[in-house]
């Protein structure tokens, strides 16, 4: 009898069982590695609009001082509001109480969480809006060019595209002002506030969300239009019109989940741009969002107001690129 025999027969290694929690461990970690490089990033970005404010000419104390002040009284104020202290200093004390939801207190002595506590929903309202729109949007219009490459539809959706993302948003907005307000009467142009502080009537929304929408959509659209199209020099999509499967089964059966990673990125990226346009939204149409306070936050100085106003945007961009971040390690997960 051979020692072959003897042993036994060898069992199969079960590979798929063995390679699962592996992979799970390694989707954990590059998880952990994503949202701490993003902690790190706003960190950065914090310490950064510290620096940037102390650069400006002027500071809180004399930007709030009144005619006739003396010098002793700028002095004093100064004191109060902590400004001679070294910059190093007032940054540290600030992230100090950040766990704890303090975004400090403002120059004229208001909590800053209480200053935003109405402005920031209605900025959420009106970035997730378009945001919502944007990707239904671009979805739509970069899968109908991706289903007729070549063509006259593919080539109008391409430069039209193009055409909307090279607009600035105050262009739009002034577009939109001057055809859906002064020309038709159709939208009011300016916003109006109730008694909770938000818009009066949701159609004062339109405008605004249209002014965002417009260039993000643009822009998104030919993100999708990019990823189907490489998509479609892939073996098994190839294979696919080989077979003679119908170009729409194709195109969202083998094509888009593959884009998946790359549409899930380009959108999340497309976060941080709608809310720097809001900004400049807001003040046009003179909606009551964070753009209002961070412009008078920075006409004062107000340096742990203006970082309020950027945690929380940061914190919600972060959150939607980790999102991003989720969907494409779980999707090349799937394919591994």
């Amino acid at each position: 009898m051979s020692k072959k025999a003897e042993t036994g027969p060898v069992a199969a290694p079960r590979t798929g069982a063995a390679t699962a929690p592996r992979r799970a461990g390694i989707l954990a970690l590059r998880i952990a590695g994503t949202a701490g490089r993003r902690v790190l990033m706003l960190l950065a970005l914090l310490a950064l609009v510290f620096a940037a404010v102390e650069l400006l000419p002027g500071d809180a104390a004399s930007a709030s001082a009144e005619r006739g002040e003396s010098a002793a009284d700028l002095a004093e104020r100064r004191h109060l509001l902590g400004l001679d202290r070294p910059l190093w200093e007032r940054f540290a004390n600030w992230m100090a109480a950040l766990p704890t939801g303090d975004l400090g207190t403002s120059a004229r002595g208001q909590k800053a969480t209480e200053l935003l506590a109405d402005p920031l929903p209605n900025t959420l309202v009106l970035a997730m809006s378009a945001f919502g729109i944007t990707v239904v949007l671009s979805l739509l219009l970069g899968c109908w060019a991706a289903a007729r490459p070549g063509r006259l539809t593919d080539r109008v959706v391409s430069h039209t595209s193009t055409a909307a993302f090279a607009v600035p948003e105050f262009v739009v907005s002034a577009v939109l002002l001057l055809v859906l307000s002064l020309w038709t009467g159709w939208l009011p142009a300016v916003t109006v506030t109730g008694g909770d502080g938000r818009p009066a009537t949701w159609t004062m929304l339109i405008m605004p969300v249209l002014a965002l929408v417009i260039p993000q959509t643009g822009w998104n659209t030919r993100v999708v239009r990019g990823a189907l199209a490489d998509q479609a020099s892939t073996p098994h999509v190839e294979a696919a019109h080989l077979d003679g499967l119908p170009l729409h089964r194709i195109l969202l059966r083998h094509q888009l989940p593959g884009a998946v990673p790359a549409i899930a990125t380009g959108i999340a990226t497309s976060t941080g741009l709608l809310f720097g346009g809001a900004v400049v939204v807001e003040t046009l149409f003179n909606y009551p969002g964070i753009g209002t306070v961070l412009a008078g936050a920075v006409a004062a100085r107000d340096t742990p107001l203006i970082a309020g106003v950027v945690m929380c945007a940061a914190a919600v961009v972060s959150l939607v690129l980790l999102a991003a971040d989720l969907i494409r390690y779980a999707t090349l997960g799937a394919r591994a």
